[in-house]
């Protein structure tokens, strides 16, 4: 492979990442949402709120930190290249 080929399929590696991140937000907008629609019809000042949706938002928040440090190592080595 040469190293034209190399760049060209590490930045498409970068632009699907960055894809992945926006899915990743939108996905955070949307536990966001769902954790509107359980809260605001209880109107209490403790409303009962699944577990899951928690541990949902701190795992697409750890994806994201995983894409963004793959993003980095890749910027680093195409700059190299």
């Amino acid at each position: 492979m040469s190293v034209s080929e190399l760049h060209e399929r590490l930045t498409a590696v970068r632009a699907a990442a960055e894809v992945a991140v926006a899915h990743l937000d939108r996905a955070g907008e949307l536990l966001a949402e769902a954790r509107r629609a359980i809260v605001d019809p209880q109107a209490q000042a403790d409303p009962w709120v699944p577990p899951q949706l928690a541990q949902a938002v701190d795992q697409l928040d750890t994806h994201k930190s995983r894409i963004a440090g793959a993003d980095e190592a890749l910027g680093t080595y195409l700059a190299m290249l």
